[in-house]
């Protein structure tokens, strides 16, 4: 199963705790989205990200291949079902090759909320991993 990580999963460290035997293989592109800040999580002390449908948007993320164990083992750090539910997108990898992938998206509606300074730089971080940035 292919799933798009997007803000703090695209952290590799943080990915290889959640899901060891994940395997990271391109960037690629969710086109008609945007990446929002949301609600407020305890952990990070700010909102939370998650995309939304948004005409002309995109969000670029990383692919990553997972075993339906490693997918459940993350179901259970996304909160998902519950706080973000699993959706099916279709992306374009850096290759312009069409992908059917997974991600997440916040359940429900919540405000916007700005993310905490220490959240934002582990996602900073897992865009350098991927050389987003």
């Amino acid at each position: 199963m292919y799933y798009l990580a997007y803000a703090s999963n695209l952290n590799k460290k943080q990915m290889q705790e959640r899901s060891p035997n994940a395997k990271p293989l391109s960037t690629a592109t969710l086109s008609h989205y945007r990446l929002v800040f949301v609600g407020w999580s305890r952990k990070w002390r700010g909102g939370y990200a998650s995309i939304q449908p948004f005409r002309g948007e995109k969000v670029i993320g990383a692919v990553y291949e997972l075993s339906e164990e490693d997918m459940k083992k993350l179901d259970r750090y996304e909160d998902c079902p519950g706080s973000y539910n699993r959706i099916n997108v279709i992306l374009n990898d850096d290759l312009g090759r069409r992908i059917d992938a997974v991600s997440y998206i916040r359940a429900g509606r919540a405000d916007p909320t700005p993310p905490s300074k220490e959240y934002l730089a582990v996602i900073e971080q897992g865009c350098r991993d991927w050389g987003i940035l």
